[in-house]
């Protein structure tokens, strides 16, 4: 019996089956994506996608699906599935699966008559090539199978049509073809274990759909261009391996290259496992880079997201060779003080005030973690002080700057710079221009962990350039957002406006090491989110108290956007709520911080099979929205974990 449990008898229901996405990638950057069946319901799925430096440095959409065809006594049944306009699916092949499991690779089970045909899916380590592995486990006669390829060659946030500029041309590989539709593409390799022959009758699939996005609002209908079909006999109990690659590869290796692979999963046979094992496809390394994807399957790396989600997906997965690779990587983006929020390594975009304030936090963890603050100061000393200097001199864009009373200012009209960064027609959801709550605790955190580092390494001019500014700064935060009366802290302050809607960002405030906060307004604070914002799936972005509140995430992506961070729950941001609770509540509130973790159990057989999603509707029953993996996600809940087995590690040591 697997873990990830699916109800065999549901899998033929849609309404059940497409709700569920599987997806899985690799070191070299590429994915696959689609439901449980095999239906592609969004721009975003297929079986490749690999990054096209040479293109556009996006990662780009080769071959969309693969429909295999069962042949016996000179009857056809397909396998595949797409939609159609009118809401018509076909072929039916969703009608043939009977079993589907996703312990180490994705595994699927169909019946046809008296054949039994099991299918498995491998995303090569390294490479940019998927492996699909087709075992016959029953048949009583001779049996084939038809393969169809339906190739895309686009960039993943875009759709193609129908086109005279396609190179239809084919060109034979060994037990296989090669074809590249457009220039500057790399070639797909289609080739299989054993020799299979190939028909060439070239033509487009027109209108297939993709439900999701047109439930997002963008354009939804597709061409597709399917070049020919594959036959290869298949006998009982033989294996037969189809590969997908950009390089051509010895069909002799393709068993040895599974073999090889396949022990390299963490098995998704327990919640934790689920969680480590998603924690490894953020990562990618590429030459001598190593980035964290923020999420799938269309984000790319976010310096923000990057820091936020590394201690969860590398320290809390016992891999600190990986932690400290991607703050290697990291460091070398950094200019001017700032670290890139999104964007190209070409055309990078410096608008996030708060990545460099969450590299102090995530090197922080490390050190709590490793016990390491002198290998720490002695290595990352240098652009630590570089990022302090930069903010307390000015300079930087966007009108980011420290101001006399040592507090961080930044905003300028038509931007957002925190993680609360949403733009509807040109203008910020939340801009949050002035002081921000978060900002200013962190920033305040980032510089008393340094001095701590300056101390143990006798750094005594380090000490006494930020003395000063860091006893002023914390007087200054506390006359600045703390409300005796309200009992909470204002999220933003800007010419003596202060905005006291109650927002998650004071919850990251009172989780610091270093706050300016006393314990009796860290529990306040937290009395206050617990009733407000607390909710199964993470804290809401604003308190439903709140006329502004917007409770559903859905719609166009105005709508979308607009409700974001205005209600939209983020887990993510549970991490600093439990961590907070911890601190304050200590063995009485250990409970509280394992019901919130164990809570997203469930979520292992939803939306993003094995992994936790981007965000939760408000309202109730929160269901799951945005990407349907995301790196701060999982790292969140790793973290909170490890909170939980450290707290019980401690209280077993204090009772023997």
């Amino acid at each position: 019996m697997t873990y990830l449990k699916f109800d065999k008898n549901k899998l033929i229901n849609l309404e059940y089956s497409l709700s569920k996405e599987i997806l899985r990638s690799n070191r070299a950057g590429s994915y696959a994506a689609t439901t449980i069946i095999g239906c592609n319901t969004r721009k975003y799925h297929g079986l490749l996608i690999c990054p096209m430096d040479q293109i556009d440095g996006e990662r780009h959409v080769l071959l969309s699906s693969l429909d295999e065809t069962v042949i016996q006594h000179g009857s056809e049944f397909n396998l595949g599935i797409h939609r159609y306009p009118g809401d018509n699916y076909y072929p039916k092949g969703h009608k043939y699966v009977r079993d589907f499991e996703a312990e180490y690779v994705v595994t699927t089970i169909y019946r046809v008559g008296g054949v039994i045909l099991k299918k498995e899916s491998l995303m090569v380590e390294k490479e940019e090539q998927m492996l699909v592995k087709y075992t016959l486990l029953e048949a009583h006669s001779p049996t084939w199978i038809r393969f169809r390829p339906f190739l895309a060659f686009r960039n993943i946030h875009t759709l193609t049509k129908a086109n005279m500029d396609a190179n239809t041309r084919v060109d034979m590989a060994k037990n296989g073809i090669k074809m590249r539709l457009y220039s500057g593409y790399p070639f797909l390799f289609m080739q299989f274990s054993k020799p299979a022959e190939f028909v060439q009758v070239p033509d487009w699939y027109y209108n297939i759909e993709y439900a999701e996005e047109q439930k997002r609002g963008y354009d939804f209908q597709e061409d597709l261009f399917v070049p020919g079909y594959f036959e290869v006999p298949i006998k009982k109990d033989e294996e037969v391996i189809f590969s997908a690659s950009t390089r051509e590869t010895s069909p002799l290796s393709l068993k040895r290259k599974w073999q090889t692979d396949y022990p390299k999963r963490i098995p998704r046979n327990s919640y934790k496992n689920c969680l480590l094992n998603s924690a490894q496809q953020f990562i990618v390394k590429k030459e001598k880079k190593t980035e964290v994807l923020a999420g799938f399957p269309w984000f790319g790396s976010w310096g923000r997201d990057t820091f936020v989600s590394l201690p969860g997906i590398t320290l809390a997965a016992d891999d600190e060779k990986t932690f400290r690779s991607v703050i290697e990587t990291q460091i070398s983006k950094l200019k001017g003080g700032l670290f890139p929020n999104m964007g190209s390594d070409d055309e990078p975009a410096f608008n996030s005030v708060d990545a460099p304030m969450f590299f102090f936090w995530s090197l922080q963890q490390w050190a709590e973690e490793k016990n390491n603050h002198e290998e720490i100061w002695a290595r990352f000393g240098k652009p630590m002080k570089a990022i302090l200097d930069s903010f307390r001199q000015g300079g930087l864009p966007y009108n980011i700057h420290v101001e006399e009373n040592g507090l961080v200012y930044a905003g300028e009209p038509g931007v957002a710079l925190t993680w609360m960064d949403a733009v509807v027609f040109g203008k910020p959801v939340t801009a949050r221009s002035g002081y921000a709550v978060e900002i200013n605790a962190l920033w305040y955190n980032a510089l008393m962990f340094s001095m701590d580092l300056a101390r143990r390494a006798k750094d005594n001019y380090f000490i006494r350039q930020w003395k000063n500014t860091a006893e002023s700064l914390k007087n200054a935060f506390i006359e600045t957002f703390w409300s005796a009366e309200k009992g909470y802290l204002a999220d933003v302050v800007n010419g003596g406006q202060k905005d006291f809607a109650v927002r998650p960002n004071m919850v990251i405030a009172a989780a610091l090491k270093y706050t300016p906060l006393s314990d009796e307004m860290i529990r306040s604070i937290l009395d206050i989110a617990r009733k407000e914002l607390l909710t199964p799936k993470g804290l809401r972005t604003l308190s439903p108290n709140d006329p502004a509140y917007k409770g559903m995430y859905e719609g166009d992506q105005v709508a979308r956007d607009s409700a974001y961070h205005m209600g939209t729950v983020w887990p993510w941001l549970l991490q600093y709520f439990c961590e907070a609770w911890l601190k304050i509540y200590k063995r009485s509130g250990l409970q509280l911080v394992k019901d919130i973790y164990h809570g997203f159990e469930p979520d292992m057989m939803e939306h993003g099979i094995g992994s936790i999603s981007e965000i939760y509707d408000g309202d109730p029953p929160h269901y799951p929205k945005g990407s349907i993996s995301q790196a701060w996600s999982v790292g969140a809940l790793l973290r909170i974990n490890a909170m939980i087995e450290n707290f019980e590690k401690q209280i077993t040591i204090n009772t023997q």
